[in-house]
């Protein structure tokens, strides 16, 4: 990837008492702790379900308001901090994280799980483009921080988030001792995050970047078509598995531990922490082919393992078809932000993530509405269709030719390059 400025380009605005390296750690933190704020309850949904505080159908719409709280953040707040400034969207992407965490340590039904959803949403959609663009923004040469966790960030984050909970509530003082740890982790890196540099200064436009519209610059647009199933098709799975996974822990696989409901939903997440380093060793173009065909096989070999009634080879399989996914949207983002100039960034991530929670939004609730009628495996044949068209976009559209990268001191004005 070519990255059009490094940390020795940016010139912060104002004195800071901590430094831009410190800034970059603090806004990789905060980028994994705001989904794994997001992940934290996923362990639990059983236990509420069990409880008789949610139906599995609420389930499934609960996760689906998280997606659509995310698609109202990133469609008009996914611009605003490249007029405001990174940090202060950073920051409030982290306390929004805090107050759903908040929320959700007391769940008497539906309507605050509901709540506690749409803020964790809300938080995911305003995290990716500021946090995102930070780290690319401050990037030293040859730096494969930023898009690593720009594009597995939030699969790892919300792995932990479900991995400490499960844990935790199963053998922990508390139910509820990952959520307030991750808030705890939230609050002070918000903190430290405000005594940062910002990245880009304050520019006019912010009132006008809030009109909801999907951002794209002109140069990068023939690379979206490849970028768009690939979100779509794997989101859907991660979609799936958080609305699923711990009832198919439970109904499917016959436990009613919170670890091994946290472990089926990490086991398709998690391997994100694998996939995204892997794909920037390798050429984006070959990293997007070699993760779309892993990951079709992948998912056929869940839905084998179904109905063989293998808890092994279904475990095994998801971590596959995990590091797949990751591989193949990391290499996409890569594509996208190497043209993209720095006052742009945080539009293109944020529309990315659009696309990728859209993908996820929609599936959900048709499983939804379809899980009362048609087994689990059954539903997932839908899943596999999404995968076999991704990779028929992929060989169509993946020949085409990457933009020249942008240049460093003029940036493409996100008013005349945006699609409208």
């Amino acid at each position: 990837m070519t990255t059009d400025t490094t940390a020795a380009t940016i010139t912060p605005t104002r004195p800071s008492r901590l430094s831009l390296r410190t800034g970059r750690a603090l806004a990789a933190a905060g980028f994994l702790g705001v989904f794994a704020a997001s992940g934290a309850p996923v362990a639990l949904f059983q236990r509420y379900r069990e409880r008789g505080l949610v139906t599995t159908g609420e389930l499934s719409l609960a996760t689906v308001a998280y997606f659509l709280g995310a698609m109202t953040a990133l469609v008009a707040l996914g611009r605003l901090s490249d007029h405001l400034g990174r940090k202060v969207v950073i920051i409030a992407a982290m306390l929004l994280a805090m107050a759903g965490t908040v929320v959700l340590l007391d769940v008497q039904g539906f309507g605050s799980l509901l709540v506690g959803r749409i803020l964790a949403g809300l938080a995911c959609g305003l995290a990716p483009g500021a946090m995102g663009s930070y780290l690319v923004d401050a990037a030293p040469p040859g730096d494969r921080l930023g898009p690593a966790v720009a594009g597995s960030g939030a699969m790892v984050g919300l792995t932990v988030g479900s991995l400490l909970t499960g844990a935790l509530a199963q053998y922990g003082p508390s139910e509820h001792a990952g959520a307030i740890a991750v808030g705890v982790v939230l609050l002070v890196a918000a903190v430290l995050m405000a005594l940062c540099p910002d990245t880009v200064p304050r520019r006019p436009g912010a009132w006008r970047s809030l009109r909801p519209r999907v951002f794209v610059p002109v140069q990068v647009r023939p690379l979206v078509p490849v970028v768009a199933a690939v979100a779509v098709a794997t989101w859907a799975l991660g979609g799936f598995y958080q609305a699923f996974g711990p009832v198919l822990a439970a109904d499917g696989l016959g436990s009613h531990n919170t670890l091994v409901a946290a472990a089926v939903f990490s086991a398709f997440n998690g391997p994100a922490v694998i996939g995204g380093p892997l794909a920037t060793r390798m050429p984006a173009r070959t990293a997007q082919a070699v993760g779309i065909g892993v990951y079709l096989l992948a998912v056929v070999g869940i839905l084998v393992s179904l109905h063989a009634g293998s808890v092994a080879w279904f475990l095994a399989v998801s971590v596959v078809a995990g590091v797949a996914q990751s591989m193949a949207f990391t290499a996409g983002l890569r594509r996208l932000l190497g043209p993209t100039a720095i006052g742009d960034r945080a539009g293109v991530i944020s529309t990315v993530y659009l696309i990728a929670y859209s993908g996820a939004a929609v599936p959900g609730l048709i499983a939804g509405r379809l899980a009362g009628v048609f087994e689990i495996s059954q539903i997932l044949y839908g899943f596999l269709g999404l995968a076999v068209i991704a990779v028929a976009i992929t060989g169509v559209f993946l020949r085409r030719t990457d933009p020249a990268a942008a240049p460093v001191t003029q940036p493409v004005a996100a008013e005349q390059t945006s699609t409208r």
